[in-house]
């Protein structure tokens, strides 16, 4: 008779996000599950990189192979505290794991490693959750759509109210740059402040575009008009996908079509670069983004959220909606925009 064996047991560990042959089977195991863009290491180690904020991680392994990964990272803040989020500065995350069992291991081994860390919440963007967390699924949505397979059948994929105003931003003297050098950079920087501001945001440490340039695969696509940049976006690419991720567009913008001509010819950009996909990415549920999207023929795809609070601990509250805030995106409205893009980083690198 053979002799009995011990079936190998499934561990958690802190990975070691900085040792590059790490870095390269966690990137595998992501590529195997599908897993976004936010879920890989080079991602993290950018917003670290650009924020000050720690990347961190924990990975379940069994007979020495990846079966589960969640992605983390640990943010400061004196306003809204500290939290661990998979992932930090994105709209994806969470645990990646095959079996559900993993996926609760993971999360149990997080709420520990978050008060060894004092951090009292931790916020997962998607994937599965253990039991007692807190579930949302009707806060925020996705967009996704398939690239068509040429410039005119991309203009009539969307929906003919939108279409009509894709074909009047053709009819302006607007011109497109795509790159990742210093002036592109400065010129996106430049528009997607001032948008923020606008909308009563804090912009993001420039640092942080400049990272996330540098690490993955992205560009930035600038509308200009008469020589002044109106409308930019720096985008993502993986996995077959483009996602327009931080964009905006000035005053003028809106006059000239700018930001429909950004989003329209980002579609061409994208197909030439080899894309079949579309990730307009995630909006709070009806919202004006959301409505936005919508209009160009994009079906809200409802996203699951999740979150965890040590006991004794407030919710964690940095939702720009919230009621709480709103006397404060009043007044950063107000603000010129030199201050604002002064004192705006040191803000932002907080909200995780």
């Amino acid at each position: 008779m053979n002799a009995p064996f011990a079936l190998t047991r499934e561990t958690v560990r802190i990975a070691e996000l900085r040792q590059p042959d790490e870095a390269t089977r966690i990137d595998g195991f992501v590529a195997e599950t599908h897993g976004s863009v936010f879920h890989r290491p080079a991602w993290l180690l950018a917003v670290e990189a650009g924020t000050g904020n720690r990347a961190r991680g924990l990975l379940a392994e069994k007979g020495g192979a990846i079966t589960g990964w969640l992605p983390l990272t640990e943010v400061h803040s004196p306003i809204f505290g500290r939290v661990l989020a998979s992932s930090g500065f994105a709209v994806e995350g969470g645990v990646l794991a095959d079996d559900p069992a993993t996926a609760r291991l993971l999360c149990a081994a997080a709420t520990e490693y978050a008060q060894r860390l004092s951090c009292p919440t931790i916020e997962l963007r998607g994937g599965m959750v253990g039991e007692g967390w807190d579930v949302t699924t009707d806060s925020h949505c996705g967009f996704i759509a398939p690239l068509a397979p040429d410039d005119e059948a991309q203009l009539l994929a969307i929906p003919r109210k939108q279409r009509a105003e894709v074909r009047r931003s053709l009819t302006f003297d607007l011109e497109i740059s795509v790159g990742r050098d210093a002036a592109e950079r400065a010129a996106h920087y430049a528009v997607y402040a001032e948008s923020v501001r606008n909308l009563g945001t804090p912009v993001f440490p420039r640092g942080l575009f400049d990272a996330v340039l540098e690490r993955l695969d992205a560009d930035i696509l600038t509308v200009h008009h008469q020589g002044e940049a109106v409308a930019s976006v720096l985008s993502l690419y993986h996995d077959g996908a483009v996602m327009p991720y931080w964009g905006g567009g000035t005053w003028n913008a809106r006059a000239l079509r700018a930001n429909d001509r950004m989003y329209y010819a980002l579609m061409l950009h994208a197909r030439a670069r080899g894309c079949d996909r579309f990730d307009f990415g995630r909006s709070k549920t009806n919202s004006g983004a959301y409505a936005f999207k919508k209009n160009w023929g994009f079906t809200p795809e409802p996203l699951s959220y999740a979150s965890w609070t040590a006991p004794g601990h407030a919710k964690r509250d940095a939702d720009p909606t919230s009621a709480r805030h709103q006397s404060r995106i009043a007044l950063w409205k107000k603000l010129p925009l030199p201050i604002a893009n002064r004192v705006g980083p040191l803000i932002a690198r907080g909200l995780g």
